[in-house]
């Protein structure tokens, strides 16, 4: 498992180091306003929302991103978001980021679960349980 300290971003981070963490089921948030958005759309489908907060120059962010892709594929029923913790540096900090990847597990925008750093297969064991919650709740 690893996780970084926040960093401040250079000017080597850009639009490229992004790709690497979005992709199939994952939604790059750059806005308060998209993350709202996302939240809403959420409630209104009934999905709990996986939020990775991470950053570009995070070897371990990096590390776990393919499989968080893989995921989001293999979970439809859930929302995958991504925030980059430099990008959205107040709303990082308002959610309390101390190290990357933190993942939060958001149910109408409360949180159920957490996550710190990139522990493969406690972030599947945590997606399972939360997958296995809501299939007992729709019986």
């Amino acid at each position: 498992m690893g996780s970084c300290a926040s960093k401040g971003k250079t000017e080597e981070d850009d639009y490229e180091d992004k790709i690497e963490f979005t992709g199939a089921n994952v939604h790059l948030i750059t806005t308060t306003e998209a993350w709202d958005q996302k939240m809403e759309e959420a409630k209104k489908d009934g999905k709990v929302v996986i939020a990775n907060f991470s950053a570009t120059w995070c070897g371990p962010c990096k590390i776990i991103a393919p499989l968080y892709r893989e995921l989001s594929e293999q979970y439809t029923s859930l929302m995958f978001l991504v925030v980059d913790v430099d990008e959205l540096t107040d709303f990082s900090t308002s959610w309390d980021i101390k190290a990357t990847p933190t993942f939060f597990f958001l149910r109408d925008g409360q949180q159920i679960d957490k996550l710190v750093g990139a522990n493969k297969p406690e972030l599947q064991k945590k997606i399972v349980s939360v997958v296995e919650s809501i299939e007992t709740c729709e019986k």
